[in-house]
Order: C-alpha cells, then sequence, then structure tokens
C-alpha cells in the first residue's frame, strides 16, 4: 500500500512537470521518461544475418535496452530467413546492404541493379516489408547506384562514424567510437565480430550518460530520428469479444482490459492507457477465436530506454513478448500466433521488472 501511494504520487508530481515543462523526470525510484535530452543516434549493423551471432548480437541489444538498423546482405537473408525475422520481432529495423557485398560501382548497370533488387525481394518475401534504406558496400556509391537506389524506394544511409570492428578494434576502441557520438550521428558496426557484441553494455550506458537514445533512421531523409509509432492509424475500438475477420483487426485498448498485480494504474501520458509498474502486473480479458493463428501488435512505451519486457500470454502459455525501449510509443507485432479457439484469455505480463522501469501500454490490436 504504500509503495502503492508512493507511485501514485510520484507519477502525479511527474504529469505535473511535464504540463508545465514538456519533458518528464527523474522523481522517487522511478522515472517517467527516457533522457534523450541530447538527442538520438543510429546504431547500425552491417552484413548479417550471421547463424553465429546475430541471435547474441538481438539479445544483448535487448537486454540493455538498444535498437538498431541492420543492414543485411540478400544472400545471407536468404539463407537464414529465420534470423531476419528475429531481427524484425526483437524491434530492430531492417535494410537492404545487397546481395553478395561487391563494389557496386565498378559493376555493370545491369549487375547493380541485380544486387539490389534481388536482396529487395528476398527481403521482403522474408518479412512481408520491402526495405526502404539502402546501405551500399564500402560506402562506395555514384549516380547510376542512386537512380537504381530511387527506382526500387530506398533512402541511401551512409556512417559519420566508424567503430572500425571490420579493422580489429578492440572493444574498447569500439565503446570509444561510440563516445565521439553526437545527436544526429550514424556509426558504423558489423553483425560478426565477439568485440562488437561485447562493447553493448557500454554503449548503452555511455549514451545513457550523455542524455543521448539509440534512434530510428528516417526513411525519407536519411536523418536520425526518435523511434515512431510505426505509422498505425488508430482506427474505431471493435467489441473486445469479437473475433477478427480476414482482411480485418481487432483493437483493444489497454485501460478497457481487466487489471491486475499489486500496482497496474492506468495513466494518461504519453498515451491514455495502463502502466505496468512491477513484476508481474498485468491486463486480461477474454478474447473469442474461430481459427488459431493471429498476428498480435501491441503500441507501448518504456519510461526509459532500459528495455521493458511484456509478455503475451494466450489462455495461460506464453506466447512471446514484445520489447519497449524509449519513452517514444512505438508499435511491434508478433507474427502468425498459434493459440487456441473458443473463448481463450488474453494477458500482457510484465515478466522482467528489475526496479528501473515501467512499462506503458496503449492498446493491443490482433489481426
Amino acid at each position: 500500500m504504500i509503495r502503492a501511494n508512493v507511485i501514485k504520487w510520484t507519477a502525479i508530481a511527474s504529469l505535473v512537470v511535464f504540463l508545465f515543462t514538456g519533458s518528464l523526470t527523474m522523481t522517487g525510484d522511478k522515472a517517467l521518461a527516457a533522457d534523450c535530452s541530447n538527442g538520438y543516434v543510429a546504431l547500425t549493423y552491417d552484413d548479417g544475418p550471421n547463424p553465429n551471432n546475430t541471435v547474441t548480437l538481438l539479445n544483448a541489444l535487448q537486454q540493455n535496452g538498444l535498437r538498431a538498423t541492420f543492414f543485411n546482405l540478400g544472400q545471407n537473408a536468404q539463407n537464414n530467413p529465420s534470423l531476419v525475422n528475429q531481427q524484425k520481432a526483437a524491434g530492430m529495423w531492417i535494410g537492404n546492404h545487397s546481395w553478395s557485398h561487391p563494389h557496386l560501382t565498378q559493376l555493370t548497370t545491369s549487375q547493380m541493379s541485380s544486387e539490389v533488387t534481388n536482396t529487395q525481394t528476398t527481403l521482403q518475401s522474408i518479412t512481408g516489408t520491402a526495405p526502404k534504406l539502402f546501405r551500399p558496400p564500402y560506402g562506395e556509391t555514384n549516380a547510376t547506384l542512386k537512380s537504381i537506389e530511387a527506382q526500387n524506394g530506398l533512402t541511401e544511409v551512409l556512417w559519420n562514424v566508424d567503430s572500425q570492428d571490420w579493422n580489429g578494434a578492440s572493444t574498447a576502441q569500439i565503446v570509444n567510437a561510440v563516445g565521439t557520438m553526437q545527436n544526429g550521428d550514424v556509426i558504423l558496426m558489423h553483425d560478426q565480430y565477439q568485440t562488437t557484441v561485447q562493447a553493448i553494455p557500454q554503449i548503452a550506458q555511455n549514451l545513457k550518460n550523455r542524455g543521448l537514445c539509440s534512434g530510428m533512421i528516417s526513411t525519407s531523409t536519411g536523418r536520425v530520428v526518435a523511434p515512431d509509432s510505426g505509422g498505425t492509424t488508430p482506427t474505431p475500438t471493435p467489441t473486445p469479444s469479437s473475433t477478427p475477420s480476414p482482411g480485418t483487426s481487432t483493437k483493444i485498448e489497454a485501460e478497457n482490459m481487466t487489471k491486475g498485480g499489486q500496482y497496474t494504474a492506468n495513466i494518461s501520458s504519453p498515451f491514455s492507457g495502463v502502466a505496468l509498474y512491477a513484476n508481474n502486473d498485468l491486463v486480461k480479458y477474454t478474447q473469442n477465436f474461430s481459427s488459431g493463428t493471429h498476428n498480435f501488435s501491441l503500441r507501448g512505451a518504456s519510461n526509459n530506454s532500459t528495455m521493458a519486457r511484456v509478455d503475451l500470454k494466450i489462455g495461460g502459455v506464453t506466447k512471446g513478448t514484445f520489447y519497449f525501449g524509449g519513452s517514444s510509443p512505438a508499435v511491434y507485432t508478433l507474427n502468425n500466433v498459434s493459440h487456441g479457439t473458443g473463448n481463450q484469455e488474453i494477458q500482457l505480463v510484465v515478466t522482467a521488472d528489475n526496479g528501473t522501469w515501467d512499462a506503458y501500454l496503449d492498446y493491443l490490436e490482433i489481426q
């Protein structure tokens, strides 16, 4: 009861600060927003996916509340499609890095086009979405390549900080390279070096200490920006018990679900929704399913850059996990989730609270 009252008045005080200053600050033992006061930087990893390293890399990023852009090679994606989907499920952004990593500017126009378009087709077939970002191997580009990029709806992305991981840089040297980054900077890293993975916890601490957050690369401008909500357009909320029919979706607001756990509470910022403050806090409701496979999308946020973990449980069985690594609302999707039919209890549960972050939930959408 004491903790609940403290949290309640902490949240109220912080929201008052927000109304008058436009930002949420640290109060008590909970931070209600990430400190991104000095802006956003882009962490990028080239040459994956790699069966010996990608999963470890993704785990390290998630555990440290970081998101990144993965520029994949088409041939690697074709050979490891499940790893591409794991990148997507982990909340990372996926870009095109050519098919086989050649010196593109030394190829014929036809060869150059094949390297780009074959990778586009492969990544789209795996993820359902064609990449919008392209990084030329070695950073080599020219007018012909830029024309091919434009034909494929791609924005070219280079870098202005090189980690030198490809050149044998140590973990400490990679961390030092990140230490030079300022708002809007893009760092080049790769998906196959242990030193790069080992640097992630220090990278996360470095950025946090300097008021920087890991951001996304705008598909229209190529600039680093705050992660967005994924372009989801709000739709009217249907009756929660209805079953999504083909081509439609069911959307349930978190505040309309039943709250459970010791500290779960409604919130009005950064959206009208529910906050899960402690381990095993949850929201739940009953959904009727006529078929046994659906996609589940959850819009939410964390109160800071530390990764918030929310498990999706259907009929008491954990079906997957949503990760939120910042205060900017974002939408993440678990695709092709198998579950029982008929009436099923759906739960969204915080399962890894370490006392430094809260999970904020806006809505769950089922397709």
